[in-house]
């Protein structure tokens, strides 16, 4: 009888070790979003913008992503900065930078055209590669949350200036710098914050 019984203790214990082997193995104890070294409730990730295409796309898609945001335009002094910022993408994607583009119709009427038109303007001109987004407004009563978020309650708070401002963000959400707009995208000091980001996790 204390043989069955110590028999039987023994099988259960070999079951209860192999049931937490087994279950521990597939649950590594993090999720994909904190693996990325981002904060998911960061402000920036709050928000949800249609890409250039009219598709819904979620900011937080790009947790743990070094991000630059710019507003943009296609008939501005400023719109040949669109080469610099492919290049800056093609040097340091693959290490985690993301650059986001608004179009902005808000000065000079410097982006008067459509999604369509924008759309064909910036893939045929400059060959852009990174996420280009639909037209919105980025000062003035009509100005996107994104923008009310980035000009009011940011670190770096004030209104656009002009075309071409850029917020670089880090791997957490963190708004961390702003550039003028006459800033150009491979300027040493861009650059230099951009590496100092992703060399963070």
């Amino acid at each position: 009888m204390k043989r069955y019984f110590l028999l039987t203790l023994l099988t259960g214990y070999a079951a209860g070790v192999l049931l937490i082997l087994t279950f521990g193995a597939c649950n590594p104890g993090y999720s994909a979003e904190t693996s990325t070294g981002g904060d998911a409730t960061a402000p920036v990730y709050a928000f949800t913008l249609n890409d250039i295409d009219g598709k819904p796309l979620a900011l937080n898609t790009f947790t743990g992503k070094v991000l630059l945001l710019v507003n943009t335009a296609s008939m501005c002094g400023n719109t040949p900065q669109y080469e610099g910022l492919q290049t800056l993408y093609e040097q340091y994607r693959e290490q985690g930078l993301e650059i986001l583009a608004f179009p902005a119709n808000n000065f000079g009427k410097q982006e008067p055209g459509t999604n369509e038109e924008i759309k064909s303007f910036c893939y045929t001109k400059y060959a852009l590669e990174f996420p280009l987004f639909s037209k919105i407004s980025v000062k003035g009563e009509d100005m996107h949350p994104l923008y009310h978020y980035l000009t009011r309650q940011s670190p770096f708070p004030g209104e656009i200036e002009w075309n071409f401002q850029k917020f670089l963000v880090n791997r957490q959400g963190e708004v961390i710098a702003r550039y003028r707009p006459g800033l150009k995208p491979l300027s040493a000091q861009i650059v230099q914050d951009i590496e100092q980001a992703l060399d963070k996790s």
